[in-house]
């Protein structure tokens, strides 16, 4: 825990060093070895949630990280996600079910108790400056671990926004995609056995224990 949490090196210089998007893609496209590597640490959700205990959102958000957007190219790469995902959708990959009630559950927490910008991460930032997009169409969907009724679907991926919420409000992670989809995937089981699908011939699904309230 220690190694992937408190000894990350110091970030870098960004708005004096850093290559731009353009530089990055002809760094990527040619090859060529370059010190970018050097440039860690968490989110720019973390640099937001530390600094606006002792500054008002426009100062936090002056800070070059942000850049001119929401979290200097952290938009673009959750807009890159958010296109695939509608991919998957319309290709029936995968169902809008999760991704939807996912999105659902943290715009909900964040428009309830994070209105004010001056006390938390507003809610373009929850959306668009950390693994949100990802988590959203790419790793919460697993078909193997994810809920597998219609209306299971939507109770589990309302559950990981409203603890990725949870997490990065008042937890110690910045970012917390991960955390939330794996606390889910425990209580996919329970969800499972309470939202059974309609069974074929069947006009409502089976609830319940089976054998208790007969004879």
């Amino acid at each position: 825990p220690v190694a992937m949490t408190t000894n990350w090196a110091q970030p870098g210089l960004l708005w004096e060093s850093a290559p731009g998007f353009v530089d990055t893609l002809g760094m990527i496209a040619s090859g060529q070895q370059t010190a970018v590597d050097a440039f860690t640490m968490a989110t720019p959700l973390d640099e937001y949630k530390h600094k606006i205990t002792t500054h008002t959102a426009a100062e936090v958000l002056a800070h070059p990280t942000f850049g001119d957007g929401v979290a200097r190219g952290w938009e673009w790469v959750n807009a890159a996600f958010l296109v695939g995902g509608l991919v998957l959708v319309g290709l029936k990959i995968i169902t809008w079910h999760i991704p939807v009630s996912m999105l659902a559950g943290l715009a909900l927490m964040s428009l309830a108790f994070g209105s004010n910008a001056d006390l938390y991460a507003p809610l373009s930032m929850h959306l668009l400056a950390g693994g949100t997009m990802l988590g959203a169409f790419f790793i919460a969907t697993d078909p193997v671990s994810a809920a597998s009724s219609h209306q299971g679907k939507l109770i589990y991926g309302a559950g990981i926004g409203i603890l990725i919420y949870l997490i990065r409000t008042w937890g110690a992670y910045p970012d917390a995609v991960a955390f939330s989809v794996l606390l889910m995937n425990f209580a996919v089981p329970f969800i499972d056995h309470y939202t059974p699908p309609r069974t074929y011939g069947h006009h409502k699904p089976r609830r319940g224990i089976p054998g208790k309230g007969q004879g």
